[in-house]
């Protein structure tokens, strides 16, 4: 059992690590580029140690240091040498087995590709229905029309570019199918509902993939890649969430965070913020393949607001701490298009909403076009000091404890070691805020 402290002031810089969708990037494009790729400020968590194990059980040679937060990557080439079929387990990471899943349909041996935990209930048939469209031979297992993992990869003899509108806006998805692409005849072309984060496109266009971007369009054929010998990765926004919301939320406070990424496509959080009134500065901004820069959070009076669906994309993983910003806020917060939340880690919307009206914040959900779901929060209600249930995510874990010390009152969390699976720094950075 956790127990949540409050703190009534926080004046401090702190750095957090870098980004955990970069790293997991970082690693897998390096894998098929021939030659070293140096990886600065890599990410130690679970998820990404679950790509650099799976990658390493592949014959990619991989040194990590994990004092300095360094990765070196020693390939020979987009095709791995390996005979037999090969079992790789992907932990609870979703990036891991996705975007994997893209490399390993164009690979001549078969594999298998499995999960732990809440991994093997997380939907595959968004990735393994476009994969075989390309000729793919991939599955998973198959309950009520879905797959699910463990999926089984077999070589096929050739692969094929495709025209593809993806039903929903993923990363991850988009991903899987631009990997595939890069060892397939003829080119492919993806088309976005909404924007969505757009590490992969970065990152390969800096490795010289054959790949063109115009709005919501992505073309894509198959490149050599190039290793630029050295990445950095900025802090990761996702993680910089929590501090920036302390940082608002308590009185008389201000927290000032460095080297925070600024990608375009990550920015809906703190877009929003502003909109509710927060005080956020961003300094000393670098235009690298992925920009990034120090962002100031200072104490805020927030206001009610709404977040329409084309906005969700762009802020996935903040959309937990979000809710806690918006319980503090003055007037009503309505946030729609959560469908995808349902199907994190956990049902971050249920594990939310479950934990806040426990708190005492005004809060529900509710269905509306069909299946998709939205939130509404009337901020400012009297607040009750209770036992939280983080349901083994780390994103609710994270941001209950930033209300529990915005609230001014004692709380108790059950679970922090599912934290680890994104930001094991995450405690004792909250621990430095209180010296």
């Amino acid at each position: 059992m956790y127990h949540i402290i409050p703190i009534s002031k926080v004046k401090k810089e702190i750095a957090v690590p870098g980004d955990k969708s970069i790293s997991h990037r970082a690693l897998l494009i390096s894998s098929l580029a021939r030659g070293k790729t140096k990886i600065i400020n890599f990410l130690n968590s679970q998820d990404t140690l679950a790509t650099l194990k799976c990658l390493r059980m592949l014959n990619v040679e991989i040194k990590y240091t994990k004092r300095k937060n360094e990765a070196e990557v020693n390939s020979r080439g987009p095709l791995f040498d390996i005979s037999g079929k090969v079992k790789l387990n992907a932990q609870e990471s979703g990036t891991t087995i996705r975007l994997l899943s893209g490399i390993l349909v164009a690979q001549k041996f078969s594999s298998l590709l499995e999960s732990k935990g809440s991994l093997r209930k997380r939907p595959m048939k968004r990735i393994t229905y476009p994969l075989r469209l390309m000729g793919g031979k991939i599955k998973g297992k198959i309950k009520d029309k879905e797959e699910y993992p463990p999926l089984e990869i077999d070589p096929t003899d050739f692969l094929l570019g495709i025209n593809y509108k993806l039903p929903q806006a993923s990363a991850q998805v988009k991903s899987a199918i631009m990997f595939a692409s890069l060892f397939s005849k003829g080119k492919t072309k993806i088309v976005e509902p909404q924007h969505s984060r757009d590490h992969t496109e970065r990152m390969l266009r800096l490795f010289g993939a054959k790949l063109k971007k115009v709005s919501k369009s992505i073309t894509i054929e198959k490149s050599k890649l190039a290793s630029p010998g050295e990445i950095f990765i900025p802090s990761d926004i996702s993680s910089a969430s929590f501090f920036i919301a302390l940082g608002l939320l308590l009185k008389d406070s201000e927290i000032l965070i460095r080297n925070v990424g600024l990608n375009p496509t990550r920015s809906g959080f703190l877009k929003v913020l502003k909109r509710m009134g927060a005080n956020i500065k961003v300094f000393n901004r670098k235009n690298y393949f992925e920009p990034y820069g120090d962002v100031l959070a200072k104490s805020s009076q927030l206001k009610g607001v709404e977040v329409e669906e084309k906005e969700i994309p762009l802020m996935i993983d903040e959309l937990p701490i979000l809710m806690v910003c918006a319980s503090f806020a003055k007037g009503r917060t309505i946030i729609k298009g959560l469908r995808e939340l349902k199907v994190k880690e956990t049902d971050r919307l249920s594990s939310m909403v479950y934990n806040l009206k426990k708190a005492g914040v005004d809060i529900k959900a509710t269905t509306y076009k069909g299946d998709n779901w939205k939130v509404e929060i009337l901020g400012k209600r009297k607040i009750n000091s209770v036992k939280f249930r983080s349901f083994s995510d780390h994103r609710t874990a994270m941001s209950l404890i930033v209300f529990g010390m915005a609230s001014q009152k004692s709380f108790y969390l059950d679970d922090v070691t599912c934290i680890d699976k994104s930001f094991p720094d995450f405690i004792p950075i909250i621990n430095s805020l209180y010296g």
